[in-house]
């Protein structure tokens, strides 16, 4: 299926139907919290097979999937997903490969939010959003309030790092 920009692929609380291949495309995950905070909390990137939480067993997803550009996913029922785990002696290597995937990118998101500047942080992360998203500039697709959660600093700083100060 093609998702366009702002098109949501799950929303938080589903029921976890389906698992979906990201094949192509960028989408942030938001989670809204009972107080009314809306924390962005994860980016989405080609290769991914998500919702991560569940691709041993269900569970009901976690937070919203929004599409940030144009994106392709491959829908996977999870009925079916769940019976080949069981079935197919190669298939829970897939997951633990998927798994470890994105724990190396956790721990370069963690690295980046450890670099000494927040000019240097933003500098990183326009770079890794850039190799997904073709050149769309950060600010196409992600609020600056966004993109201090992203990189750790209050929106006001975002916004003084854009303009170049």
């Amino acid at each position: 299926m093609i998702l366009h920009k702002g098109e949501i692929l799950f929303h938080q609380g589903d029921d976890g139907a389906y698992l979906y291949k990201i094949k192509s495309g960028l989408f942030k995950v938001t989670r809204l919290h009972e107080n009314g905070n809306m924390v962005l909390f994860n980016i989405l990137y080609p290769g991914e097979t998500v919702p991560h939480h569940s691709l041993i067993s269900p569970k009901e997803t976690h937070g919203t999937a929004i599409a940030l550009i144009r994106s392709e996913v491959e829908a996977i029922p999870a009925d079916d997903w769940y019976r080949e785990l069981e079935e197919d002696p190669k298939k829970p290597l897939e997951v633990a490969s998927l798994l470890q995937e994105k724990v190396r990118f956790m721990q370069q998101r963690l690295d980046h939010l450890t670099v000494g500047t927040p000019a240097e942080r933003l500098e990183l992360l326009t770079q890794w959003m850039h190799s997904y998203s073709h050149g769309v500039p950060l600010t196409d697709f992600l609020t600056q309030e966004e993109i201090g959660q992203l990189i750790g600093v209050r929106r006001e700083t975002v916004n003084r790092l854009l303009r170049g100060h």
